[in-house]
């Protein structure tokens, strides 16, 4: 799973601060990413605005605008908390099905307004709902849905990866005591290892490093905004209607459209031409290789989001894919296709996603498989180049901690009355620097250091323990995961810093590299079980730690004390730990597919599921049946994806650093490869298109309605596939009462 790009991890791209980011990258994106800090603000809204330049620093109060002595409330963090279920509940769908998640803290900040609003004007003077709404409540409620709305990573991806290599109990229900462990050592470590990460990431080399954190500073800019006197509020109340309203309509078409799915959700279009046609066989060809049109409001809405170059990218990586080299891998007998052994006039319906027979003698591959590996190398190679050119954050982390160690040891020497000139030198150097910014928060408002490191013994003690006793692996290697993850976490945290992008693929993915090499020589099952638990270990504790340190931006540019937003977080987090395990053991019983490597129709494509068992089994496993051709042309096209890193980061900067918007995303192409679902690039295509054209043409009003509509879409939409789930659970679900008018022979 990673957030914002392919494969996993989530959509959170930011708003409102395109000035922000030009400034400290000299670039800009043509999604939601790029309104304007103003919008359609009038003069009072922008009072006390701060430029670029003054970005690294809290941002100045609210004028009208009382203090708030506890912005920590029970109304905040129980609302924000729900936000964020809903949320985590439609990440597990989002993710099962499309491998795509989104971040809950704007959802939370937009949507979260209207409730607390609503309460404050209803039970005005009611202790605990009645009293007044500041923008650090607002922060409070933010990083509380943050909290609820994680930890959906490790059911989208490990989990159902584990039972598809039959690593896992028979019945899912059997194995929700290890779901709850999982979640508690995944997620708590990052929680508690964040909290030192504050004073390193946002006060020491923020603006050594450039870490605008664009989301984490778009939500904080948004938050302010609604809190503003006159077109503020206004403003506001524009969003929340647009949230809602498209949440509302993407919830009842993803239900209503269960029991029509020819009629409002897929189109398939060459369907109809190979019936009007009198069952000719060429239409019926391209409707094998799964091109049709499917109304998914998530995908569009992930397509406004993401913008053009990843929209573009993700289309032409589905077509290579799908559309050109598929078929000449068919019709050259390099791979071959699956008959669905229907009665006449359907005999000519094919499936080319069969992932059965790799093992057997004779194996000629589908083109599924031949595609997955070429996918997994790309998705490696290029995140992997990514991280191994953020060496820099490496060093300096080495030489903050160096410098702190430097001052605490010098300042014992001086209580006893001694001296160390080379320590007194060491430690001056962390006072030279202009870049590191004084922090508002006093000592009783951060968290206590008891807190956070005796939660990360804790933690780590239960981990050695779970892995020890409760997974049959050894404690060693637990406690090696979550070393792991502390590594991945300053490569996670500064990639969300700079580009808004968290690298968890790369994260998840080095760490089974590491334990491909850990493992050697073990039983293949122990060595597959320890391979996959380690990289969901070290994702979520990435994944949590960078969340963390987000909402600590957030609420270092609206003064808010960092052990509230800690306490909520923390919250949030624990009723995640229920809730996403409950969610997915929902989908799993409703759709026992997801858990079936040898499924070729399931309603979830589960494309992180595929890539984290091809990897597993890759560094693991002593021979793989990987096709010749398969093989070299993975290695040619990952080559390729590291030489494109390489350009992009040594020779497209300073002026040229503008054309890097020119070269393809090749997370997107990677995840084109892995996952055969055409309809997805189409609709997240259309949405991006959509998106610049809205952009150009409109800039103010997309500036306003743009990230609003594009959550509502995609919670709305997930949300419903909750409900879904549950109505086929009990029997009265699409599959049973609904109707295939639409596309008889395809669904």
């Amino acid at each position: 799973m990673e957030k914002v790009e392919p494969s996993h991890d989530g959509l959170a791209p930011a708003v409102d601060v395109a000035a922000l980011e030009k400034e400290s990258h000299g670039k800009e994106y043509p999604t939601c990413e790029v309104a304007s800090s103003h919008g359609e603000k009038g003069d009072d809204a922008d009072e006390g605005h701060q430029g670029p330049e003054d970005i690294y620093k809290p941002l100045p109060p609210l004028e009208g605008v009382p203090d708030e002595p506890m912005p920590l409330t029970f109304r905040a963090v129980i609302i924000g908390t729900i936000l964020g279920s809903l949320v985590n509940a439609s990440n597990v769908y989002l993710g099962l099905k499309t491998g795509f998640t989104m971040g809950s803290s704007m959802f939370g900040a937009i949507f979260g307004y209207g409730f607390v609003k609503l309460l404050s004007k209803s039970f005005a003077g009611v202790p605990f709902l009645g009293m007044p709404f500041g923008p650090q409540e607002h922060t409070i409620l933010q990083a509380a849905a943050a909290g609820a709305g994680g930890l959906s990573g490790l059911f989208v991806a490990a989990l159902p990866a584990m039972y598809q290599l039959n690593l896992l109990s028979a019945r899912a229900i059997d194995d929700y005591g290890r779901y709850l462990t999982l979640t508690l050592i995944g997620s708590f470590f990052g929680l508690f290892f964040a909290v030192p990460l504050r004073k390193f990431f946002i006060i020491n080399v923020a603006r050594d490093l450039r870490l605008i954190f664009p989301t984490a500073t778009a939500t904080a800019f948004t938050i302010r905004s609604m809190h503003s006197i006159g077109a503020g509020a206004q403003e506001a109340v524009k969003k929340i209607k647009a949230l809602g309203y498209s949440f509302l309509f993407a919830f009842v078409l993803r239900i209503v459209s269960d029991y029509a799915l020819g009629i409002l959700w897929d189109w398939h279009i060459f369907t109809w031409f190979y019936i009007w046609g009198g069952y000719s066989n060429y239409a019926i060809q391209i409707e094998n290789w799964g091109w049709f049109i499917e109304w998914t409001p998530a995908f569009i809405g992930s397509g406004l989001l993401v913008g053009l170059n990843v929209g573009i990218s993700y289309f032409v990586g589905s077509f290579l894919a799908w559309g050109l080299i598929g078929p000449l891998l068919v019709y050259t007998g390099e791979c071959v296709g699956k008959n669905a052994k229907m009665d006449p006039p359907w005999q000519d319906v094919v499936t080319y996603n069969s992932m059965t027979g790799m093992r057997q003698p004779g194996y000629v591959a589908s083109p599924r498989y031949w595609f997955l590996w070429p996918g997994v190398m790309v998705l490696l190679c290029y995140s992997m180049a990514e991280f191994f050119f953020n060496y820099e954050i490496i060093w300096y982390a080495l030489k903050q901690g160096w410098i702190s160690l430097a001052k605490s040891a010098n300042g014992s020497l001086n209580k006893r009355g001694k001296k160390s000139a080379f320590l007194e030198k060491q430690a001056a150097k962390g006072n030279d620097s202009s870049a590191i910014v004084e922090d508002f928060a006093t000592k009783e408002q951060q968290v206590a250091p008891w807190i956070w490191i005796s939660g990360c013994i804790a933690v780590l003690a239960i981990t050695m323990v779970v892995f020890e006793v409760q997974l049959g692996v050894s404690a060693g290697l637990g406690l090696l995961a979550s070393l792991l993850g502390i590594v991945f976490s300053f490569m996670s945290i500064h990639g969300s810093g700079v580009t808004d992008v968290t690298p968890l693929t790369a994260s998840a993915k080095a760490s089974q590299l590491v334990f491909g090499g850990v493992t050697h020589g073990q039983p293949e099952s122990k060595a597959l079980t320890t391979n996959l638990l380690a990289g969901a270990i070290a994702s979520a504790g990435a994944d949590m730690s960078t969340s963390l340190t987000s909402d600590f931006r957030t609420g270092f540019l609206l003064k808010v004390a960092p052990n509230l937003q800690f306490y909520a977080q923390a919250f949030g987090t624990l009723v995640a730990m229920f809730l996403a395990p409950s969610i997915f053991l929902l989908f799993a019983s409703a759709y026992p597919c997801i858990l079936d490597a040898e499924a070729t129709e399931c309603p979830f494509d589960v494309p992180s599921v595929t890539a984290w068992r091809a990897v597993a089994e890759a560094v693991t496993l002593p021979q793989i049946p990987i096709p010749l051709s398969s093989g070299i042309f993975a290695v040619v096209i990952g080559a390729w994806s590291i030489a494109q890193v390489f350009v992009k980061r040594k020779y497209l900067v300073g002026e040229r650093e503008k054309y890097r918007n020119w070269l393809p995303n090749w997370m997107a192409i990677g995840v084109a490869f892995v996952l055969p679902a055409t309809h997805y690039s189409t609709a997240m295509f259309t949405g991006a298109w959509i998106a610049a054209l809205w952009q150009k043409k409109w800039p103010k009003n997309f500036e306003v309605y743009c990230y609003a509509i594009a959550a509502g879409l995609i919670a709305g939409e997930g949300l419903g596939g909750v409900i879904n789930a549950a109505l086929t659970l009990g029997g009265v679900g699409g599959a049973v009462h609904g109707s295939s008018i639409g596309c008889p022979g395809s669904c």
